[in-house]
């Protein structure tokens, strides 16, 4: 465990970083620890957050899944720069990103649907997400006429459905420290290397 965060001392790779955080966090056992804030923005510069669920990262990305239809969606197809940010209140700790949005393959999505819960499949096709619909019994009806369709039978990915990785462009990382002189090391790319600098809190 690193026991503060410097500019001289921190790992070369963000990503290298980034894991060591999470895993305590996962650690420390808090609810929906990979619960991350996404921000995304539309082509006329109007921006938007909510939260999402991380599912999976490597040295690509950062990769959630979600209705291809819902507003993050379109907008991420709009305007491909969107963030991340955890924050981890139990570690006075959080993490930004800055990046790409890229959907990620067919088949990543088809793997990752595969182990959802039969009732959330059945809520991918039910729910049309971000629409406007005329109350809580509509969305019951639907959900009713997909569980009567796909009865007896594994429920497919709908093709509306699936996955998004951020790729990062700009990690910084952000530590508690006494009287407000919190640490932040920024990580930006420049072509293949990780730029490393220290900004005031």
């Amino acid at each position: 465990m690193i026991p503060f965060l410097s500019e001289t001392t921190v790992p070369k790779n963000p990503f290298t970083l980034f894991e060591t955080w999470y895993k305590e966090h996962l650690e420390a056992e808090s609810n929906i620890p990979e619960a991350a804030f996404l921000a995304t923005s539309s082509s006329d510069g109007r921006v938007s957050a909510r939260t999402v669920l991380l599912k999976d990262y490597d040295s690509r990305g950062f990769t959630f899944f979600t209705n291809y239809h819902s507003r993050k969606s379109r907008e991420m197809s709009q305007n491909r720069y969107a963030a991340l940010l955890f924050y981890w209140k139990e570690k006075g700790r959080q993490v930004r990103i800055e990046g790409l949005a890229e959907k990620v393959t067919p088949e990543i999505s088809e793997e990752y649907f595969s182990t959802r819960p039969r009732e959330s499949q059945i809520s991918a096709w039910a729910s049309d997400q971000s629409s406007v619909v005329p109350d809580r019994a509509r969305l019951e009806e639907r959900f009713d006429h997909y569980n009567k369709l796909f009865s007896g039978s594994p429920v497919p990915k709908p093709e509306h459905w699936g996955g998004f990785r951020i790729i990062p462009l700009l990690f910084e990382f952000w530590e508690n420290r006494e009287y407000r002189l919190h640490d932040r090391i920024e990580y930006r790319k420049t072509g293949d290397a990780w730029k490393i600098s220290r900004l005031a809190p």
